[in-house]
């Protein structure tokens, strides 16, 4: 048997030299070399079929040789399961609810700082003091002027009222009635005005004090004491809270999965540094593709975990596609060829026990899982070691079996 695969051997080598040299007498044209690669291709394919069929015919005359000969391999019984496939992703955890303080009546000195990164605040809660000198001194003199207009204008009613008790016993004039009751009117809108003035001098005052929005943990703090507090510095927010009772996971997927990826669909997230993973829903997938990404975003609510961070990384998977009671093998047992694809089985023939070439056809490919539609069934051992150097007929033995 093996003087005869060497024999062969040495006649496919000289066969595909004398092509070679003929093919290059023909020119090095492109259109000669593709045609002489064909007729290779040809040559070889009838050669390997010629080999093939001899061996078959050494194997089932060659009876002494067979234990000798037998490949060692190990086996696998074909079973059906569940074929899941999944789009495999990763996404980052943010917050729903994140707010980036700023002064409501604009920047200022900060004079005193109450938190820190990463404290717990609640909404409405005092984080910075900024610097209120100048409007405490306006309040106060608003306050100041409103006590004497209010004098002034006690006095100026008294005076009226008096000039109108005269008016009406027909002492005085009526020029001096008028200018008297003006003076009133006066006073009463300067009043107003000043109270006013101070209700927009006291709020401005209450914005030195820098109040949470919302509740959170304090995220980011990028400002001291005697720094000017305006809610940025260059790009970087001086403080930011979230709230991390509302997180999500927001990933990008691909523009060609926009079929697959939709609003209510099944999701599954893994956290790799908590080592947890958990199911949840897509919650919104964008209408618009990422002209230079060209992907679009997706939002997936995620349940609350005090453990969790917003900026973490999350692998995701989205469930695509799904076969019941499918049969699925190992990818690396699939080989190629012209005809198609196909794998190596175990069959007993009679004594023996010989390794058979399936032609396949195969479905979805996930992992290290590929589905196979037709060629295989439940009653076939599929040869998943020593499948890379055997041939159709080749007797074979299973490792740890005598």
């Amino acid at each position: 048997m093996r003087k005869a695969i060497y024999l062969l051997s040495i006649v496919t080598s000289i066969a595909l030299l004398s092509s070679c040299s003929n093919d290059t007498k023909q020119g090095n044209d492109l259109a000669s070399k593709k045609a002489a690669l064909e007729k290779l291709k040809t040559e070889q394919n009838a050669l390997a079929d010629k080999i093939e069929a001899l061996q078959k015919e050494i194997n089932s005359l060659d009876t002494s040789e067979a234990g000798a000969t037998a490949k060692l391999i190990n086996v696998t019984p074909v079973t059906r399961e569940n074929f899941v496939h999944y789009i495999d992703l990763q996404g980052n955890i943010t917050s729903d609810n994140i707010s980036y303080v700023s002064p409501r009546m604009g920047g200022g000195q900060v004079k005193a700082i109450y938190v820190k990164r990463g404290d717990e605040v609640k909404k409405g809660q005092l984080l910075i003091k900024l610097d209120d000198a100048v409007l405490r001194q306006s309040v106060i003199a608003g306050q100041k002027s409103l006590e004497t207009l209010k004098t002034q204008l006690n006095f100026a009613k008294d005076l009226y009222n008096r000039q109108n008790n005269l008016w009406k016993e027909g002492i005085g004039t009526e020029v001096q009635l008028i200018t008297a009751k003006n003076n009133v009117q006066s006073l009463e809108r300067q009043l107003t005005a000043s109270e006013e003035q101070i209700k927009v001098s006291e709020e401005q005052l209450r914005g030195t004090n820098i109040l949470a929005d919302v509740s959170g943990i304090v995220d980011e703090l990028n400002v001291r004491v005697g720094e000017i507090f305006v809610g940025l510095a260059g790009l970087t927010p001086q403080i930011k809270i979230v709230n991390t009772q509302n997180m999500k996971v927001v990933t990008q997927v691909p523009e060609n999965y926009s079929t697959r990826v939709k609003a209510g669909a099944t999701a599954l997230i893994r956290l790799p540094d908590l080592n947890k993973e958990f199911k949840a829903t897509v919650a919104t997938a964008s209408r618009t593709i990422d002209a230079n990404t060209r992907s679009f975003d997706v939002e997936i609510k995620i349940p609350y975990d005090a453990n969790i961070r917003p900026n973490q990384l999350a692998q995701v998977k989205f469930q695509d596609y799904e076969v019941p009671n499918a049969i699925s093998i190992n990818v690396n047992t699939v080989q190629t060829e012209e005809k198609g694809k196909y794998v190596y089985v175990a069959e007993q023939e009679g004594k023996k026990l010989v390794a058979r070439k399936r032609m396949i056809t195969v479905g979805e490919l996930y992992g290290q899982l590929i589905e196979v539609k037709t060629g295989l069934t439940e009653k076939d051992q599929l040869i998943t070691e020593g499948y890379q150097n055997i041939y159709d007929g080749q007797t074979v033995k299973v490792l740890g079996k005598q």
